[in-house]
């Protein structure tokens, strides 16, 4: 897709959520931490459910860091890959103690030296803890740059996030995370895509040819 025609699309998609929030609950940056890392493979509406019980028993890295993983488990157990993200939480806990004082750190580098912290994660949690901006990029959002042939249908998310981060101006990123997720959940779903019925979305239609992981990953 044209650099042009992708800025006036990404630019529609953020005109569509002008008040596009956050969808995973928290209060704090270790809670924020905490939530991104259980959304791996599991819907935000999964997580809200339980992390207000995990925060009331372990609502700071110390109190995590002296949890079992076991006791974690039983706090996470209706998640997807719930046994590794308990070691993940209690690792990173520790490390949160150990090395950064009981503190969540501002800097990608430190982010992802945390146990379970990913590129896309250490990017959310900058972007929703400190203000500091950002296009994280998960599954929706992979689906939509590579459905409009933004990116190769190879790239991998670090390279989706180099694209939209150079293509759109800094002051929208962290709107244009947000709205992106949305409209991938809300319109360009995996299984039933479509679009808004409204006339300045006509020229987009035509455009999109969703790619599937397995495609993805040849």
């Amino acid at each position: 897709m044209d650099p042009k025609l992708a800025q006036q699309l990404l630019n529609q998609i953020m005109a569509l959520y002008p008040n596009a929030t956050p969808t995973l609950n928290s209060r704090n940056a270790f809670e924020i931490l905490v939530a991104v890392l259980l959304s791996a493979q599991t819907t935000d509406v999964a997580v809200n459910a339980i992390t207000p019980a995990l925060f009331a028993k372990y609502p700071t890295p110390e109190a995590m860091a002296s949890a079992s993983v076991a006791d974690i488990e039983a706090l996470i157990d209706r998640l997807g890959l719930y046994k590794n993200k308990a070691k993940y939480l209690k690792a990173m806990s520790e490390r949160l103690v150990t090395v950064f004082h009981g503190q969540v750190p501002n800097t990608r580098a430190d982010l992802t030296s945390l146990a379970g912290v990913g590129q896309k994660t250490a990017t959310v949690v900058l972007t929703d803890a400190f203000g500091i901006p950002g296009v994280a990029v998960d599954t929706h959002i992979m689906r939509i740059v590579t459905g409009f042939g933004m990116v190769p249908m190879t790239a991998t998310p670090a390279q989706a996030q180099t694209y939209l981060e150079h293509l759109m101006p800094e002051d929208t990123w962290i709107h244009l995370h947000r709205s992106l997720i949305r409209f991938g959940r809300e319109w360009l779903s995996a299984r039933n895509p479509k679009f808004p019925d409204t006339p300045e979305w006509e020229p987009f239609i035509p455009l999109y040819h969703p790619v599937s992981k397995k495609e993805r990953r040849q």
